[in-house]
């Protein structure tokens, strides 16, 4: 097995998959932290996709689109502790 043949039948599906439970828990998430965590971890599985194509395509350009996209996942994090941080306080 080659490593293209290993990222288009293990890799790629095997993200595929989370992605798509992650959604279904961003969807039907019974709390806004849930819905937060899991909008988080749907970010970090586009990452690891991104990641993951560049080393098949061997075009290192995506992997600085990974780190943007890193980079603004984790502000984003950090917002909405901050938000949540803010509403506790008041209380």
């Amino acid at each position: 097995m080659t490593i293209e043949n290993y990222f288009d039948y293990v890799i790629f599906p095997i993200l595929m998959v989370s992605a798509f439970m992650v959604i279904i828990r961003l969807i039907k998430g019974p709390d806004v932290v849930d819905r937060v965590v899991a909008l988080d971890l749907v970010i970090t599985i586009g990452i690891a996709t991104i990641t993951a194509y560049s080393i098949r395509t061997k075009q290192p350009i995506y992997l600085d689109v990974a780190m943007i996209l890193a980079l603004i996942a984790f502000l984003g994090t950090i917002a909405f502790s901050y938000y949540i941080n803010k509403t506790n306080n008041n209380d």
